[in-house]
């Protein structure tokens, strides 16, 4: 119950918290969170009025310079495309023709990531110790991934969970957890050090960015195969009609 209210807290301030939810097997975690997050947002929505309007804002949004749908226009800069760079909604996105489509595919995108994580929690039979921890970093990975921005923040949380993961011995995280902290290096390069060449979409900024979303992809496609593997039994084989032993295939007839 104390996990399921956490949980809820979590989803108010940063929203990606809600995501652990998946990974967790007993109803009264849902239930506490459920209440809890109803309760403070209910009281949040009666003394602080307009408290959720930043929920509409979402919806102006472009795609964020350095989310993974962000290459579409990094190249097609290079091929006439006259979009433009600017601030919006306290990130540099990209603003102009086709961006709706992009946002719209990573939108989708997101949603086939929840279809899976449900699909996966329906069909898993098979829980351990580590599984909450390997599913909730499966789970931020695959949203991560599909976001229309991918902020240095993001990989705050990708290490904290990952590290989580690591606690137990019998986690199948090594590899994703390892690509992820190579990600984070090239993530510091990318923003702040050479955010300038990121935002000109010239040689050095887009192979930054290709490099970390490359390997943040890789980790996630990992992360899925590895946590579907340990928990979803694999397809039972139909027994064949046993056929006659070689006792009775030998025995002559009296």
């Amino acid at each position: 119950r104390a996990a399921g209210a956490l949980m809820a807290f979590g989803a108010l301030l940063k929203v990606w918290p809600a995501l652990l939810l998946l990974a967790v097997r007993r109803r009264a975690a849902w239930v506490s969170a459920a209440v809890t997050g109803v309760a403070v947002a209910g009281l949040f929505a009666v003394l602080m009025p307009g408290a959720f309007a930043f929920l509409g804002f979402q919806r102006d949004r472009g795609t964020e310079v350095e989310s993974l749908g962000s290459l579409v226009f990094h190249v097609a800069r290079h091929h006439g495309w006259d979009g433009e760079v600017l601030l919006n909604y306290g990130s540099v996105e990209f603003l102009g023709p086709y961006v709706s489509w992009v946002s719209t595919g990573a939108l989708f995108l997101t949603g086939a990531a929840l279809a899976w994580l449900v699909l996966w929690r329906m069909l898993a039979t098979r829980f351990a110790p580590h599984t909450a921890a390997d599913a909730a970093f499966t789970a931020v990975l695959l949203f991560t991934v599909t976001s229309r921005v991918i902020s240095p923040q993001y990989m705050v949380w990708l290490v904290g969970t990952a590290a989580v993961c690591l606690c137990f011995r019998e986690s199948r995280m090594g590899r994703p957890a390892v690509l992820v902290l190579v990600a984070c290096p090239v993530t510091m390069l990318e923003f702040p050090v050479w955010f300038g060449h990121v935002v000109a979409s010239d040689a050095l900024g887009v192979t930054l960015l290709a490099v970390r979303n490359g390997l943040l992809v890789a980790a996630s496609l990992l992360a899925a195969r590895a946590l579907w593997r340990a928990t979803v039994p694999g397809r039972r084989e139909v027994p064949s009609t046993p056929g006659p032993s070689w006792a009775e295939r030998t025995r002559v007839p009296s």
